[in-house]
């Protein structure tokens, strides 16, 4: 499902959160938006979320407004916040649950746990999803939150720095379970990172937020071809480096 961003702008006082940000993620693809911290990458996801409305410009998910749907088009939209918060005392099975019936996945308690098992099995889980989630790594936590984000067979996922925290290994495990979620549900993926390499590696296209302001746009190896850093160099050229990257 295709998102569209025109001309979005953002206010908090004095303060312009988004400044004329316009670009195109298509139907199943992972775009990354990549951006020093209050570049505007979590406002622009709350907006897209329905959390928050612009105050100009449109926000469409495949042919619907945002601002028209308002909490519908969580329908349309699965969401793996940076923290996703779960109860350490529940199981992983006990937390996608309380998740599927919040959003009244599955037409009957069967149905519900046939989704659960689903996207626990997608995300790689395994005998995990029936322990204490208190004893999960974060690499777990990372897949048990994409399970939770995936129980609803979203058409768009947005990720909020998914492998913050995360060891390589763990980077690496997430990278593949990231590749066969889009093989095999054909998603569309926007994904706010720091993790440059993540995005070269996991990314169609990638676009370069500084200041609230869409500064660059392109595939990785477009964006970092006079660099010898690759994107890494282009994104410390285009936003200034030093800044949290």
């Amino acid at each position: 499902m295709r998102i569209d961003i025109t001309n979005v702008h953002r206010r908090y006082d004095d303060v312009a959160a988004l400044d004329g940000v316009d670009f195109t993620v298509e139907s199943g693809e992972a775009y990354g938006l990549v951006g020093t911290n209050g570049a505007g990458k979590s406002t622009l996801f709350g907006l897209i979320a329905g959390h928050d409305r612009p105050d100009e410009g449109a926000i469409t998910v495949g042919d619907r407004d945002v601002r028209e749907l308002g909490w519908r088009i969580r329908e349309a939209i699965g969401v793996l916040p940076e923290d996703p918060g779960f109860p350490p005392g529940e199981t992983g099975r006990e937390t996608l649950a309380f998740h599927a019936d919040v959003r009244g996945i599955g037409a009957s308690p069967e149905d519900a746990a046939e989704r659960i098992a689903g996207a626990a099995a997608t995300v790689g889980l395994g005998d995990a999803i029936d322990r204490p989630i208190d004893g999960y790594s974060k690499g777990m936590r990372r897949r048990l939150g994409l399970a939770a984000a995936l129980l609803a067979n979203p058409s768009v996922l947005l990720l909020d720095e998914p492998t913050a925290g995360l060891d390589p290994n763990g980077v690496a495990a997430l990278r593949e379970v990231l590749t066969r979620v889009r093989e095999e549900t054909g998603v569309t993926i926007l994904m706010a990172t720091h993790a440059l390499r993540e995005a070269e590696r996991v990314c169609d296209r990638v676009g370069v937020l500084d200041d609230g302001r869409l500064v660059a746009e392109g595939t990785p190896d477009e964006l970092g071809a006079d660099h010898e850093d690759g994107l890494e160099g282009a994104f410390v050229s285009l936003t200034g480096g030093g800044r949290d990257a």
